[in-house]
């Protein structure tokens, strides 16, 4: 049998390739049967170790992300380093938390926040957490 000229054969015959389908026949010619894609191995894919560089750090620790979009690899990002660093203080700026996490959800930026233990603000940061940092000034002079 002569090897496909092009993948397109091989697909429409159920392969991902030609080259799949070429050594199909090949295994069929030879043994009288084909398990095609049957078998199924798990495996874990290793760690890897990566480095978040917050926006801004607020000289109490307190650390401030700003996010215009928030998208879902930003989201999936902070929740890992709220479980692996859950000491850190980290409080989103946010230009709109009323924006859906993806287009026609009910789930806000600001619903994700607060299902996920996140402090947040619109556009400007609350002069409540300005107060904590002023707490902590008045707290190192005494």
């Amino acid at each position: 049998m002569a090897a496909p000229k092009n993948n397109f054969h091989g697909r429409a015959a159920g392969y991902r390739s030609g080259l799949e389908e070429l050594v199909s026949g090949q295994i069929q010619r030879a043994t009288g049967e084909v398990a095609y894609e049957q078998l199924k191995i798990k495996y874990t894919v290793p760690p890897r170790t990566a480095q978040y560089t917050p926006d801004f750090e607020l000289p109490n620790g307190i650390i401030i992300e700003t996010k215009g979009r928030f998208t879902l690899d930003d989201r999936k990002k902070h929740i890992l380093i709220k479980e692996q660093h859950p000491d850190k203080d980290i409080r989103f700026v946010l230009s709109r938390s009323k924006t859906p996490i993806s287009k026609g959800s009910p789930t806000t930026y600001a619903h994700w926040c607060e299902k996920n233990g996140f402090k947040y603000a619109d556009k400007w940061i609350p002069e409540a957490w300005i107060q904590e940092l002023n707490i902590k000034k008045e707290q190192e002079h005494e």
